[in-house]
């Protein structure tokens, strides 16, 4: 541990990670918008796509950044476009509105991811880097248990799912006052700028590249689940969305459950075979998707890819920032940037599901991403 006061500055950067979660109600809100402007799949996908497609184009820049102005202020600017993105939808609600929302939403969580990771790291030893950034991904599942939650009882409640928007905008106006307030020393290569040349030359070490696709099959898959349980369920039960919605939360509760656990197990146990035990799980829930059509196997599917995928991204990201520990920033850079598999997998499963004319399409793409992630297990180091 590296000061007596590390508990005190872990929470408000815990607290950020909350605020991170809150880019997963892209899931179930794309859902109440597609069927509030009457869209297609394929269009109804633009949603997600939006806030991903920012990564792309933010996280190697979010990464210079922080080489200027340090990792703890760049996570700050990130909670206030957050915080802009969460009012549009409560001053005005139409097509154009939301996808501004979700583009601001996603600008805000590039900077965040980027930043928020290597900010952790001036706080916690490099042995609990791992665990400690799985605490602050169970953190952030809560966020995106709730949102499905919150968005169907102010639907109930209110007739309006859309008070989800003010309720999450109160806790990021405490992070950024709470995390404003706390002074974290920052080291590592505060100062020093770097271009992009010297960035993308990054993936030219192996595992580098192979952890930066690993990363983008783990968001494909995160963000296909949210957008497509519900729409499984509707397709194969004819459950109304209200309903149908649940299936997102409950993929997050198990996805946050798998996160509050790997806390723990990772700070003990082999980095590898708990990959190698998560990616089983993934095979397990989305060959039970292919087959079962009644609602409690479906469920059961989903609770396993939600415990599957709850530990990857640590997993991953801690290997290839510790890879090359001297580039932390930039290497947070280019795995952040591999959140724009958000972008490709739901343009990917839309078009599918369209062509098919069922969720089937969604489940093979996803399949895809899994089948990479079985690649990739064995190539890990044991830490």
């Amino acid at each position: 541990m590296k000061d007596k006061n590390m508990y005190w500055k872990i929470i408000p950067v815990m607290l950020s990670f909350f605020v991170m979660g809150f880019v997963d109600l892209v899931g179930i809100a794309t859902n109440y918008v597609k069927a509030d402007f009457d869209l297609s799949d394929t269009l109804a996908n633009l949603f997600p796509s939006m806030v991903f497609f920012w990564f792309l184009i933010c996280s190697v820049p979010t990464g210079m950044l922080m080489n200027r102005i340090g990792r703890r202020k760049t996570v700050l600017i990130s909670l206030a476009v957050t915080i802009v993105s969460l009012i549009l939808p409560t001053i005005h609600y139409s097509f154009v509105s939301m996808l501004l929302s979700f583009s601001l939403l996603g600008i805000g969580n590039a900077l965040m991811q980027v930043s928020i990771n290597p900010l952790l790291s001036n706080i916690v030893s490099n042995e609990r880097l791992a665990s400690s950034l799985t605490l602050g991904q169970f953190v952030k599942a809560i966020a995106s248990f709730l949102a499905p939650i919150i968005a169907a009882w102010a639907a109930a409640q209110f007739n309006d799912w859309k008070y989800l928007y003010p309720i999450f905008m109160v806790v990021a106006v405490a992070a950024i006052i709470w995390l404003g307030l706390t002074q974290i020393k920052e080291q590592d290569e505060e100062g020093k700028t770097s271009t992009f040349a010297e960035c993308f030359a990054l993936l030219g070490d192996k595992i580098v590249l192979l952890s930066f696709l690993g990363i983008m099959c783990h968001v494909g898959i995160d963000v296909g689940v949210n957008v497509t349980a519900p729409k499984i369920l509707i397709e194969r039960l004819g459950m109304p969305l209200s309903d149908a919605g649940y299936a997102t939360s409950l993929y997050f509760l198990f996805r946050t459950i798998g996160c509050l656990a790997g806390t723990f197990i990772l700070a003990k146990y082999s980095q590898k075979m708990f990959f190698i035990v998560s990616v089983a799980l993934l095979v397990i829930g989305f060959g039970g998707l292919f087959v079962f059509h009644s609602l409690l196997p479906i469920y059961v599917c989903i609770a396993c890819i939600g415990v599957g995928n709850s530990n990857l991204f640590p997993i991953i990201l801690s290997q290839a920032m510790l890879r090359l520990p001297e580039h932390k920033n930039e290497v947070s850079g280019l795995m952040i940037m591999g959140l724009f598999g958000g972008t490709i997998f739901p343009l990917l499963m839309g078009i599918t599901t369209d062509a098919m004319g069922t969720q089937t399409g969604a489940l093979i793409i996803l399949s895809l991403a899994v089948l990479y992630l079985a690649f990739l297990a064995p190539k890990l180091k044991k830490q």
